[in-house]
């Protein structure tokens, strides 16, 4: 068994998938890293079966018909064989020396009896458009050089949330929760970073920068005007993830975890909101009002705590005036924090 699986979906990747590769090959033998060309119409496919042929204790390439992101995520966890699985997709890189920090821990999980679930790492913002980057940590938030749970988490800053860059699972982990992302669904990571939260119990950070995630092109999917286009996507997975949990039995067991989970899904419901709110048509608001009419049919405890939250407040003013200052707001968080 490899010690981990890195699957990298890969669609019209060519002009910069080497870099990605090339980056996760540092770590030698004891990695997986699976290609998923996801019906590319340049050389993509030919640059996996590139790396395959070089490589073939190592790299693997798959190639499917066109089924998105997601796809390609369900893709290459269904043929992998490493311990651990990660998602790095082909735009962005990771940090050769954070790299060989995480396998060097890897290798004493594997070591282990119980190998934890899942190991969290720092991730950095690399802004294409101005050249400057913002790293995410999580020092003071989750205990460092040991294994905890969610138990002994500490409190989470406004803005810090775990993405897919900052995760790592173990592999049977992501097999047991079930996890299938939509097929043609952009905004996936966000279930994929969801769902198999619960059947995590054991954790590990380390305090590391290893994944660059390259922002700032113009046809990105967390791209503004990218965004408002498949907004129809965003309220999709919105909804499965509305539909995954009742946050209320989770946080009779697990309530740290249970108030995480409702931290998430309420930003999740503020990005739709806003989004909405910038796109500012008839059409817009009456979606608008349906996603926060389904969150309330699906658990009126839940929508009660999200939209009476700070951040629900004010994403989710009433009338126009409410919406415009909802997107000044927006606006003023855009050029802070340079999200997308």
């Amino acid at each position: 068994m490899k010690l981990i699986t890195f699957a990298v979906p890969c669609y019209n990747s060519a002009a910069y998938m080497n870099k990605c590769i090339d980056s996760l090959l540092v770590a030698g033998d004891d990695i997986e890293i699976i290609l998923i060309n996801d019906g590319s119409k340049d050389d993509t496919g030919k640059i996996a079966d590139g790396y395959a042929s070089r490589y073939p204790d190592i790299v693997r390439a798959i190639h499917q018909e066109n089924g998105g992101h997601g796809e390609g995520v369900n893709q290459g966890l269904r043929n992998a064989t490493g311990l651990y699985y990660k998602v790095v997709d082909s735009d962005d890189w990771v940090d050769e020396d954070s790299l060989m920090l995480v396998m060097g821990k890897l290798r004493e999980f594997a070591a282990s009896e119980a190998p934890v679930d899942l190991l969290i790492t720092n991730y950095v913002y690399e802004h294409v458009e101005d050249n400057t980057s913002f790293t995410q940590q999580y020092r003071r938030t989750f205990p460092e050089d040991r294994i905890f749970t969610w138990e002994e988490v500490g409190r989470f800053k406004p803005t810090q949330y775990l993405l897919m860059h900052s995760v790592i699972y173990r592999t049977e982990v992501l097999r047991k929760s079930g996890i299938v992302l939509p097929k043609h669904t952009f905004y996936v990571d966000n279930i994929f970073v969801y769902q198999p939260l619960p059947d995590a119990k054991t954790m590990y950070y380390l305090n590391t920068d290893l994944y660059r995630y390259f922002i700032g092109r113009s046809d990105q999917s967390v791209n503004e005007k990218v965004m408002l286009k498949r907004i129809n996507q965003q309220l999709k997975v919105t909804r499965l993830m509305i539909d995954s949990y009742n946050l209320e039995e989770l946080g009779k067991a697990q309530p740290k975890l249970a108030n995480y989970m409702l931290r998430y899904l309420s930003m999740m419901m503020a990005i739709s909101t806003v989004l909405l709110s910038v796109d500012g048509s008839y059409k817009a608001v009456l979606k608008q009002k349906a996603l926060w009419s389904y969150l309330r049919k699906s658990n009126p405890v839940t929508y009660r705590k999200i939209k009476y939250s700070s951040l629900g407040g004010m994403t989710n003013m009433p009338g126009r005036l409410g919406r415009k200052l909802t997107v000044d707001a927006y606006r003023i968080a855009r050029r802070v924090y340079k999200f997308n």
